[in-house]
């Protein structure tokens, strides 16, 4: 194979994904540079920038879903992705073609091989990513707006790229600690790197030690931070299943009539992020969002494998929470939302983290616990996990069966054997195990899963 030629799709793909071994590098030198060979192509494009440490799928899917509606043209770079590579960079709500990743694989190569001969090292995957997609949106596309997510922290990731016309922080929690810091001050500089001078920052960050960080850091670039619950906040009006209610309440004005069909009391905040994000660009970029639109596109909107229903018969519920966090969220879920007689969990996680916190959130809604494992590196053993949530249900006096099945077909079906016509499974854990889940149960096939 030349230097230049990948012949077809799945050569791309797998030099993308081959990308793994280098690990993550945090850092912006490499994506600097590769910027700077490619003539700085993001300079070309207006990017919504989204960080935080849960919400920002559904947070993008928001701001997705009401600019198209609107009758813009949006990229939308999302990570990870849930079964095919290609739905990472969508443009109006569709994959990036594999002939146009084909092509913008072949023309970013050979400049992906000249910077691994310097000192800087090769690139990593998503560093890749991130340029494949900058080529994309900036190159063949041209999208008015790019909601733009970044992968991990926000300072140092490689999306970080880019000068945005707002940054959004969804909220920080305890998730990639032994990255980002060990404490919440240290997560929060971390994600609030995205910040840029003069760009206006909307956020949801709730703990007060986060919040003295991130205006210590809006102060110094001399922004302004929108804060719920300050310059804007929500109000609950009813919540059903598929069906809440809210109104909106900002600075410049008040919506009432808003709904949304994506579940759990957390979507009302993330809605209300995206909102305020539409409203400061009203404001400073002369955006048209008619209240009709808005009101449509945000009942309308979906975010895979976050409480997600994916099966009726039996029920099963999908949801991608694998922090302490992310429990809490879910486990809220399941007390308000979702009726049962016995609740049947299956979870699979990444061995980079500690998780007993995340199930004392949730081991005491459960009856049933069948532990297994993402088909994917660094995996936590199901037998290690199992002994955990063991010691826990000990020391919490709960009373769960756990089942062991490191093969999560496997692991599928002895789920689906334990849910009866009153019951409720739910699959949750890293979002690798997620991807792979939801793309066997509607596809019979298996995903592309990854960074």
């Amino acid at each position: 194979m030349s230097r230049l030629d990948f012949n077809h799709y799945d050569e791309a793909i797998e030099w993308i994904v081959g990308r793994i071994s280098f690990g993550i590098k945090p850092g912006l030198s490499r994506m600097e540079k590769l910027m700077e060979r490619l003539g700085n192509p993001e300079n070309r494009l207006k990017f919504i920038h989204v960080a935080g440490t849960n919400g920002k799928g559904s947070t993008c899917a928001f701001l997705t879903s009401v600019l198209i509606e609107c009758g813009y043209d949006v990229g939308t770079f999302t990570s990870p992705y849930i079964e095919k590579y290609t739905s990472r960079m969508q443009y109006n709500g569709a994959n990036i073609p594999e002939a146009d990743l084909l092509q913008l694989c072949n023309k970013l190569k050979p400049h992906v091989d000249a910077i691994a001969e310097t000192e800087l090292g090769s690139p990593t995957m998503f560093e890749v990513s991130t340029a494949l997609a900058i080529l994309y949106y900036a190159t063949v596309v041209y999208p008015d707006y790019v909601v733009w997510e970044t992968g991990l922290g926000g300072r140092l990731d490689s999306t970080n790229i880019v000068n945005p016309v707002v940054s959004v922080i969804t909220n920080v929690g305890h998730d990639h600690m032994e990255i980002l810091g060990n404490t919440i001050e240290l997560v929060m500089a971390e994600k609030a790197g995205i910040v840029k001078a003069g760009v206006p920052v909307i956020s949801a960050v709730e703990q007060p030690e986060a919040i003295a960080v991130l205006e210590q850091i809006c102060a110094a670039k001399k922004t302004t931070l929108y804060l719920m619950d300050r310059e804007y906040e929500y109000e609950v009006v009813s919540s059903e299943l598929n069906k809440q209610q809210f109104n909106f309440k900002g600075l410049f004005r008040r919506i009432d009539g808003l709904g949304i069909s994506l579940n759990g009391a957390h979507q009302y905040k993330n809605a209300a992020i995206a909102i305020m994000t539409l409203e400061i660009l009203r404001q400073y970029y002369a955006l048209i969002v008619e209240d009709e639109v808005l009101i449509r596109a945000l009942h309308a909107t979906k975010w895979p494998g976050r409480l997600e229903m994916i099966s009726e018969q039996p029920r099963i519920l999908l949801d991608g929470a694998h922090n302490p966090e992310g429990a809490q969220t879910l486990a809220a879920a399941l007390k308000q939302t979702y009726k049962y007689q016995k609740l049947h969990l299956m979870m699979g996680m990444m061995g980079t983290k500690h998780h007993s916190a995340y199930l004392r959130h949730i081991l005491p809604m459960v009856d049933t616990l069948v532990v297994t494992e993402p088909d994917f590196r660094s995996q936590m053993s199901a037998n290690k996990l199992a002994e955990l949530a063991k010691e826990i249900s000990l020391e919490m006096n709960l009373q769960v069966e756990i089942v062991v099945e490191p093969n999560w077909k496997q692991a599928l079906l002895t789920l689906k054997n334990f849910v009866s016509v009153e019951d409720l499974g739910v699959i949750s854990g890293t979002l690798y195990l997620i991807s792979d889940v939801r793309s066997w149960i509607l596809y019979q096939s298996d995903s592309e899963k990854g960074w």
